[in-house]
């Protein structure tokens, strides 16, 4: 078997989404390399990043468009690989949309067997087609560090009469897609829940806060009545559960002003309750945005 066929037997191996043929096509210390992936996976390793490839991208598939033996064991393979993500990546839910990712492979062959492959595609491409934002930052500077956050807005232009704040320290990196799951599908089941207002997600490294506006101080027992909530707490308070540590609160507001917006005829911020849409320069205002 020359390197030509192996590449092609590793190639087929994808396609087919056999992990054990694609580990059984390197040799006992070959590395995988990739942007997504990273440096030199091996046995196992490889297996696990093709697994969960498929697992978000069910259909995935990978077209060859050229490859060319260098007559040293060196094959160039450029391909496109189509997916549609129909399962959770990065902890998120499916999108459904299709990914068109063109790359190339570098697979050096020994004998029979893969020596190394290294891979080089745009890690960019497929988040951009997925509509995912991408968020290059720091993780600290001085005093401050840097997270991402989600927030889920009804609308309701009510004032909040509460806020529930739960905060959770996650006990890995692993753990932290766990927690983020059960968030979502808690604010799904809050949102028809009577009093919902809005809800602001933080992840932080392995700190997770959630706060959530309701109309009152009573509306967020609703959460002890059943649902992932509840399932979730059950979950951090039993033994070897859920998190390293945590606190859940209901606040009530001492005060909170008056919602105001810029007049854009003549530039003066107006509040937007007393002055019943109208400017006393005689504009219309623009709507206000909601307390929460």
């Amino acid at each position: 078997m020359n390197a030509m066929q192996v590449a092609e037997r590793y190639l087929d191996a994808w396609n087919r989404r056999d992990a054990e043929a694609i580990v059984a096509s390197f040799a006992a210390s070959g590395t995988y390399s990739d942007p997504s992936a990273g440096e030199n996976l091996q046995g196992s390793a490889i297996a696990a990043y093709a697994k969960g490839l498929w697992a978000a991208f069910p259909d995935l598939s990978f077209e060859t468009i050229s490859a060319a033996d260098d007559g040293r064991g060196l094959v160039a393979a450029q391909w496109i690989m189509h997916g549609t993500n129909t399962g959770s990546m990065f902890g998120l839910p499916p999108t459904g949309r299709s990914v068109k990712l063109p790359g190339a492979d570098f697979i050096q062959v020994e004998g029979e067997r893969i020596r190394s492959v290294r891979g080089y595609f745009d890690s960019r491409a497929v988040p951009d087609q997925l509509r995912l934002q991408v968020t290059v930052q720091p993780h600290s500077i001085g005093p401050l560090t840097f997270g991402s956050s989600t927030a889920v807005q009804t609308g309701k232009k009510t004032k909040p009469g509460a806020f529930s704040i739960t905060g959770i320290e996650a006990r890995s990196d692993a753990e932290v897609p766990e927690i983020r799951e059960l968030s979502r599908q808690t604010v799904v089941e809050m949102l028809p829940m009577e009093g919902f207002i809005g809800w602001v997600g933080i992840t932080i490294g392995h700190r997770m806060l959630t706060v959530t506006a309701w109309e009152s101080s009573d509306h967020p027992r609703q959460l002890l009545q059943g649902g992932t909530h509840k399932e979730a707490m059950g979950r951090f308070f039993g033994p070897g559960g859920l998190g390293r540590a945590g606190v859940t609160s209901v606040w009530v507001p001492e005060r909170i002003g008056s919602l105001r917006v810029r007049c854009e005829a003549c530039g003066r911020m107006v509040d937007s309750a007393k002055a019943e849409g109208k400017c006393d320069c005689g504009a219309a205002l623009p709507e206000a945005m909601a307390y929460w």
